[in-house]
């Protein structure tokens, strides 16, 4: 059982020469067995063992006399301990298995950024890899899911039993005459993972296949090693495929077309990670909802998952925290002095207004205005100026055009998006739109040849999330 171990923590390259190592010990069977073997073997690299005992109160007096066990073998190893408890009511309503996990993670994390140690090495088993592999395929998982517990994580938890059996454990602590404690909670059908543990998989194992738990941690080890080369592999495609813009992330709808399915569902997946963080809650029908969504023509289009409100817009799509987009921080409305510059919240870009002497019409070929400058007889604006999104109803007679036209409309003819629609800046005089983003001035107000001044607009800066 050592030379496995040994096996797996070089294999997994878990741990350097002489570094400080968190051993999470909660008393049971598996974490003893995890600090007794790190002290035969930790020599090796010269480690540095430090005990990690987070209390969870949930056993009351028996809680308490968990810690006490631990402080106690510590203490008698010379090795330094760092305890904390932890009040359930943090939990609030959420699964109380799954928040004494995330409790556990945080002290780890917190004490690993405190710098008192490098790793935390915990003590989850081959049968912990089975129970979660059998879990996480009754809930529908892929092959991400299966791929189970991970032997080292890129935060800094390593796990060198996971290829050991508990009755392996329960020899390797007898033959040696260590005690450990034993958590009543573990009988509890309670919890899920206790009914997988004690009804579940003996009833496979009897009725089914004997070795069911080594078949389960075999798939976790193929389903991992298939999830490193897709890993690499939609690095590579998103690195191509993904924009990200203001907490936003945007992809072209035959990003997830033309590919064949398995890199499209790929795909969707690491877009709505990069956007929520994680992967929480998102299941099956999600992604498959985002591929029909892509595929349903070049219209518009919007759905929504748990942490991600998604729209489809001609041939992009964007996604985004809910929330992020609303009528209190869409709308803006700036006076806008002549000279001046007005910055456009959150787009990284202004409204420039300067007013200038000329005898010809701006943007014309012997103007020696910049390209993007768009110009309004002064004498034809009647009151003062403003820079404001475009609302709904907006209109605007385009250079050249005998009528006005609703600025959505132009929005259509030109394809741009929904989400890009919002903050578009227009300057208003009055009730009247005189210059707008792209389509330029209005031509009732626009400076013609017999114009004397001119109001000359520009807008400096990213303009656009899209090319």
């Amino acid at each position: 059982m050592i030379e496995r171990i040994i096996r797996t923590i070089e294999r997994e390259r878990m741990f350097g020469p002489g570094m400080p190592v968190g051993v999470a010990v909660s008393g049971g069977a598996d974490s003893v067995c995890l600090l007794h073997v790190l002290l035969e073997v930790g020599p090796r690299w010269d480690l540095r063992p430090i005990v990690l005992h987070l209390n969870h109160r949930l056993r009351g007096e028996e809680s308490d006399r968990d810690e006490d066990f631990v402080r106690e073998m510590a203490a008698r190893a010379g090795l330094p301990i760092l305890v904390e408890s932890w009040d359930r009511r943090d939990a609030g309503f959420s699964n109380l298995e799954e928040a004494a996990r995330d409790a556990r993670l945080a002290f780890f994390e917190k004490t690993m950024a405190s710098g008192a140690v490098e790793r935390v090495a915990v003590g989850h088993t081959r049968g912990d890899q089975a129970e979660t592999v059998l879990f996480r395929f009754l809930r529908g998982a892929g092959t991400a899911g299966l791929a189970g517990i991970r032997p080292a994580t890129s935060t800094g938890i390593v796990r060198p039993l996971l290829g050991i059996d508990r009755d392996e454990i329960e020899r390797f602590l007898r033959a040696r005459g260590i005690a450990w404690r034993e958590d009543s909670t573990n009988l509890s059908p309670e919890f899920a993972r206790n009914r997988i543990r004690h009804n579940l998989l003996p009833q496979l194992e009897r009725d089914w296949n004997p070795a069911i738990r080594e078949t389960l941690a075999n798939t976790a080890d193929w389903a991992r090693a298939e999830e490193a080369y897709w890993e690499a592999e939609i690095d590579r495609v998103a690195a191509g495929a993904l924009r990200e813009s203001g907490g936003a992330v945007m992809l072209r709808a035959d990003a997830l077309l033309a590919p064949p399915l398995a890199v499209a569902r790929r795909l969707a997946r690491r877009a709505m990670e990069r956007v929520k963080g994680d992967l929480l809650g998102i299941e099956f029908h999600h992604v498959e909802a985002l591929l029909e969504l892509a595929a349903g023509g070049q219209g518009h289009g919007r759905l929504q998952a748990p942490g991600l409100d998604i729209f489809r817009s001609f041939e992009w799509l964007r996604m985004s925290r809910p929330g992020v987009e609303t009528l209190e921080n869409r709308n803006y409305r700036f006076p806008a002095t002549i000279p001046g510059r007005v910055e456009l919240p959150g787009q990284g870009s202004a409204v420039l207004l300067e007013l200038i002497e000329t005898t010809g019409t701006i943007g014309s070929s012997e103007s020696v205005y910049n390209k993007g400058v768009s110009g309004l007889d002064r004498e034809s604006l009647r009151g003062p100026l403003e820079v404001r999104n475009w609302r709904p109803g907006d209109r605007l007679q385009p250079l050249g055009k005998a009528g006005e036209e609703k600025i959505k409309t132009l929005f259509q003819e030109e394809r741009i998006p929904l989400w890009e629609r919002r903050h578009w800046p227009v300057v208003v005089c009055g009730s009247s739109v005189v210059w707008t983003r792209r389509f330029g001035p209005d031509a009732r107000f626009a400076a013609g040849p017999g114009a004397k001044l001119t109001v000359a607009i520009a807008e400096t800066g990213g303009v656009s999330d899209l090319p």
